[in-house]
């Protein structure tokens, strides 16, 4: 049987370790994974409405509430009725979140010091070159229904 890791497995073992290795650093920041990951996404979708952010997440809109209710209760987001659909809720982040962003920053530069010790300049921007490519296919991919495999051997 091949040992070798598959492109998948690769993949999902190298996120899993960047995101234990920010955790690790990030303990102190008082934050669970679930809201930084909600700051960190809504940092660069600000006016999103909570729907959308759950989608772009990939979590339940109840878990997203729930997360979203903690951080408004220590001061770091807020939700602002929509102008003109007031069944909508827009989400921005509030100054008190702005030293947390800067540290997380500084937390995720060094764990991709970390995760990219010992590779060469020219590689780097080849590995980021094809994972950008890689990720435009999947989404490509995932917009065209999979053939029904029954209807194509009817």
């Amino acid at each position: 049987m091949n040992n070798t890791p598959t492109l998948g497995f690769l993949l999902h073992d190298v996120a899993r370790l960047l995101r234990k290795r920010f955790e690790q650093r990030a303990r102190g920041l008082g934050l669970t994974r679930s809201q930084w990951q909600t700051l960190a996404y809504l940092a660069n979708n600000e006016g999103i409405h909570q729907g959308g952010l759950a989608e772009i997440l990939e979590i339940e809109g109840i878990t997203l509430v729930r997360i979203l209710d903690k951080l408004e209760e220590r001061g770091l987001i807020e939700r602002r009725q929509h102008p003109t659909d007031r069944r909508i809720w827009q989400l921005y982040l509030r100054d008190a979140a702005l030293p947390l962003m800067t540290q997380m920053r500084a937390i995720g530069d060094v764990s991709r010091a970390e995760a990219l010790a010992g590779v060469a300049d020219e590689d780097r921007e080849h590995l980021f070159k094809t994972l950008t490519l890689m990720k435009t296919n999947l989404i490509d991919a995932c917009r065209t229904p999979v053939e029904d495999r029954k209807a194509s051997h009817g």
